[in-house]
């Protein structure tokens, strides 16, 4: 910055200047008017006023030296229309998604993939841009590519150059996954002693099935061809590693060759799997009874043999953990023991499987279950007060399976109407199970920890819902199946960063206010001088600059800061 004499008729104008580079200019820019000779004159008492400013300016220089930037003054027209066509603001909350990018090496990953195939195309920038876009603003392919110029750093790629990088990550997905869980250790301890998995699948808006489009039971209940997604989770919630297989292969069966491709890709080899009772089959029990895997699976009540059922339901020999006596459960103060948990175990072999079945019994859970069923029961009364003709298909939880239908009179003749009634024998069936939950696992440890671990799957779920609900990963429009693989890759490995960056914020904040909040982070440009935060600080904004070492809400964030700001997300 130096000082600048503006001389006219009347007066002598001191002014701040300083040197900018705007269209590939360089260019002289006012920072600030320092006022009239006579009027500093008259304010500085006989101050001679091209000293003071000489000084004051030297002041400035100085305290931009030590990054302690000086006021900035921006001035505006009332007149003055702004360009037609000019970008003004800006999405800044990806900076904090880049900066997990770069700490889990991804950019290292990109460039070890460039130099195997020597393609021309930037592909740190596409999958960077593809990952920061499945969180900020998902959308299409294309969109992706459009909205990828409203963040502070434009992209610098063209569209078709997207669609051919997607062919290269769909062939280096195993490649990326190993990769990323290897990189993640370098700052962070993933918890695998524990490996969570489930299966989901994702409908598309096509009628033809055609390679791993095909269709199967639909857990959105949708009448489109389908893809399915079995997810390795670790033990803090961290997605581990992901396949895709057709839509119409039995989930069960997809639960091997990923934990065949972590043992020998990942380099684990103890860990215990947990898993629902969906995906429970001998098989996959008999897969992980080693010497140095274990399972843990939740158990279905009404499918264990009729002796096993009987113990199960058995109101007695019920224990409490840390606690010597034993209980019967039908002689319980309900007020006294509705948060305490009740347990029984015992070792079954059968088939060459020996494993513990533990069941666990709660009045909250009791109470909840028959709430729940109330609720349903009432919903089915006044579907049948309204049109239950109507009723057609329903799942397998849904309040209409307690309406049944008779077609035919109590001698076997074909009835001319027919009969709709609440199906009572049902609901007296199902409440026999309120309260009890149960799992089996060949592990020995204490049955309390055995449900402590079970009890956390409920976040392989959430991961499910934040991919579909948040990152809107359904329906999918690709056709090819390379593009659908790399269309996974890059929303399992946005759910990563997202999962990781939950974790640095001590898990203080709910996904809808995170994901939400890093959207509206934007930032109004301020020609050669640099952006105004234009969203509201908050809590979370808080939390979030003091867990990744920089600010962004001052009321202006200079040139200088902001370049800084961007060597500072793009180091390891």
């Amino acid at each position: 910055m130096r000082l600048s004499l503006s001389k006219s008729k009347n007066a002598t104008s001191l002014y701040v200047i300083k040197d900018v580079i705007e269209n590939n200019k360089r260019t002289s820019k006012i920072v600030e008017k320092l006022g009239t000779f006579k009027e500093l004159e008259k304010k500085l008492n006989g101050q001679d006023p091209i000293e003071w400013a000489k000084e004051y300016i030297a002041e400035l220089n100085r305290l931009e030296e030590k990054g302690k930037e000086p006021v900035v003054i921006a001035k505006y027209s009332p007149s003055k229309l702004i360009k037609k066509g000019e970008q003004r603001t800006f999405n800044g909350g990806y900076l904090f998604l880049q900066k997990l990018y770069h700490k889990l090496g991804l950019d290292k990953i990109c460039s070890e993939i460039s130099g195997k195939y020597k393609f021309e195309y930037n592909l740190d920038s596409i999958l960077s841009r593809l990952l920061y876009g499945r969180i900020l603003f998902p959308s299409s392919k294309l969109s992706t590519y459009e909205l990828s110029s409203e963040l502070l750093e434009p992209p610098d790629f063209e569209l078709h150059q997207v669609y051919r990088a997607l062919e290269v990550i769909a062939k280096e997905t195993d490649f990326i996954q190993a990769s990323l869980y290897r990189n993640s250790l370098a700052f962070s301890k993933r918890n695998t002693g524990i490996l969570y998995y489930d299966c989901t699948n994702y409908f598309f808006e096509i009628e033809q099935e055609e390679g791993l489009k095909q269709y199967g039971f639909a857990k959105d209940h949708k009448p489109n061809p389908i893809v399915q997604m079995g997810l390795f989770m670790d033990g803090d919630g961290v997605p581990l590693a992901f396949s895709i297989t057709e839509g119409n292969l039995n989930e069960q069966l997809t639960l091997k060759p990923l934990e065949k491709k972590i043992l020998s890709d990942f380099k684990l080899s103890r860990f215990i799997v947990c898993t629902d009772a969906g995906l429970a089959s001998k098989s996959n029990r008999l897969f992980n009874d080693k010497a140095d895997r274990a399972f843990i699976t939740t158990q279905s009540i009404k499918k264990l043999k009729s002796f096993l059922k009987e113990w199960a339901l058995d109101p007695e020999g019920w224990r409490m953990a840390n606690d010597t006596r034993i209980y019967d459960i039908r002689k319980l103060d309900e007020n006294k023991y509705k948060e305490k948990i009740f347990y029984k175990e015992r070792w079954i072999k059968e088939g060459g499987l020996e494993q513990k079945l533990i069941v666990t019994y709660s009045i909250k859970y009791k109470n909840y279950q028959s709430k729940v069923r109330v609720s349903q029961v009432e919903r089915a009364l006044k579907t049948l007060d309204t049109n239950p003709s109507k009723i057609k298909k329903h799942r397998q939880n849904d309040y209409k399976r307690f309406i049944e239908k008779k077609t035919c009179t109590d001698d076997g003749e074909v009835a001319e109407n027919e009969v709709y009634s609440l199906n009572t024998s049902l609901i007296e069936s199902e409440a026999v199970y309120d309260g009890f939950y149960a799992v089996c696992t060949n592990l020995d440890e204490d049955a309390a920890e055995i449900a402590q671990i079970n009890r956390r799957r409920w976040e392989i779920e959430e991961c499910f819902r934040i991919l579909k609900s948040e990152f809107k990963a359904r329906p999918v429009y690709l056709k090819r199946d390379d593009r659908i693989t790399a269309h996974f890759t890059t929303c399992f490995i946005a759910l990563v960063i997202y999962r990781v960056l939950e974790k640095k914020l001590n898990e203080q904040f709910t996904s809808d206010t995170i994901i939400r909040s890093l959207r509206k982070m934007n930032f109004k440009e301020l020609k050669n001088e640099g952006y105004e935060p234009i969203y509201t600080r908050t809590d979370f904004t808080d939390a979030l600059h003091e867990a990744f070492g920089f600010r962004t809400d001052y009321e202006i964030v200079t040139l200088k800061h902001i370049k800084n700001i961007f060597k500072l997300t793009k180091t390891r």
